[in-house]
């Protein structure tokens, strides 16, 4: 239920507007719109480095109604830019939530605007792309926010990666374990080395420009490529290094923008997607076992499918079935594999939690 009667705007780079209320922080924020088509899970989403640079859409009518819980995290603070909703909630139901959704995203100093007709909206940017927006609470002259707007970065070229890494190194899991996993942190979720962890895995997360030299020093057993946000593209220095972790000849495993490194490193080429895949039902085939998985998605950037169709040392793992985009490979002559989507996520089922059980297994 709309709480506020304080104006909001929102202003697309194609000129369209929309007016709604004011929630959460009071201010002016732009990024790349895009949209999130699940019901749950708002709070790991919000708090997913992968979104940093990026206003969300949420799709679902209510968001909020369960309010926020301090363990219901991804990273350490959220990430997204702004927020818009059709309902948010600022009354909840939840009896372990430790605060309301305006209380959160007004502490993470998060502009948000409700009262917003979200499904227009999100068929709106499904038939014209992905594009930049502004919203604002406290410009609402329209020439204005079309002049700031005109500032905000495209998300091609973009490098942000380097911005949401670990600034520290640091490490998890039982030192004494034989499986050492050496962590490229690109913006991780917080659930991705929690699902390495449980696997008796001891990892050591350093940041994004790390090079090989330094990895080595953890003496490694594998190696992990992390999501994150931005263009993959712009990325030469992870590239670079990935190239020389291959040569190592041991296991990597990517996931989401790791994915897209990883191609990149055997010469496969990005590219921007007209609005990306994002929600937490996206039927995904593995084409190795024939079964399909329900996948959580969040990306803006694919690999090229004739590019990887026409590399003679790659093989193609994981087909979305909305689309056809290539979800997964594997290097025919490296232990080196990647997804496209998030299989430490959990949509409802745990249908890709394998994926974690054969990065170990490659490690034995």
């Amino acid at each position: 239920m709309i709480q506020s009667k304080h104006p909001a705007v929102l202003l697309l780079n194609d000129g369209t507007f929309l007016h709604g209320f004011q929630f959460g922080a009071k201010g002016t924020s732009m990024g790349e719109i895009c949209f999130n088509t699940g019901m749950t899970g708002y709070q790991e989403v919000f708090t997913d480095p992968s979104y940093s640079g990026q206003v969300l859409i949420m799709n679902n009518v209510h968001i909020g109604n369960y309010g926020t819980k301090i363990s219901d995290v991804e990273s350490d603070n959220v990430k997204i830019k702004g927020l818009i909703c059709k309902n948010l909630e600022e009354i909840y139901s939840r009896a372990q939530a430790d605060d309301n959704l305006l209380a959160y995203l007004t502490k993470n100093n998060i502009v948000a605007i409700e009262g917003v007709d979200t499904r227009a909206l999100v068929t709106h940017v499904r038939t014209k792309g992905a594009m930049n927006c502004i919203i604002s609470s406290e410009i609402f002259d329209i020439d204005e926010l079309k002049k700031q707007l005109e500032t905000c970065p495209d998300m091609n070229g973009q490098e942000l990666a380097s911005s949401v890494s670990t600034k520290e190194v640091y490490e998890l899991g039982d030192s004494s374990s034989k499986h050492r996993v050496a962590v490229l942190d690109f913006g991780i979720k917080k659930n991705i080395l929690n699902c390495l962890v449980e696997r008796g895995v001891h990892v050591k997360v350093f940041p994004a420009k790390t090079n090989l030299a330094e990895l080595k020093t953890f003496n490694p057993s594998g190696y992990f490529i992390s999501n994150g946000p931005g263009d993959p593209a712009a990325m030469p220095y992870a590239v670079a290094t990935i190239k020389d972790i291959l040569k190592e000849e041991k296991p990597v495993f990517g996931i989401c923008l790791g994915h897209q490194l990883l191609a990149l490193a055997n010469n496969i080429p990005t590219y921007k997607m007209h609005h990306g895949h994002r929600g937490l039902n996206h039927p995904v085939k593995n084409v190795i076992t024939g079964k399909s998985e329900i996948t959580t998605q969040n990306h803006g950037f694919g690999i090229e499918p004739e590019a990887v169709r026409k590399n003679n040392n790659i093989i193609i793992t994981h087909i979305n079935l909305n689309d056809d985009s290539i979800e997964g490979i594997k290097l025919k002559d490296k232990p080196a594999f990647s997804v496209q989507y998030h299989p430490e996520a959990t949509p409802g089922p745990h249908d890709s939690r394998y994926l974690f059980d054969e990065f170990v297994a490659l490690m034995n």
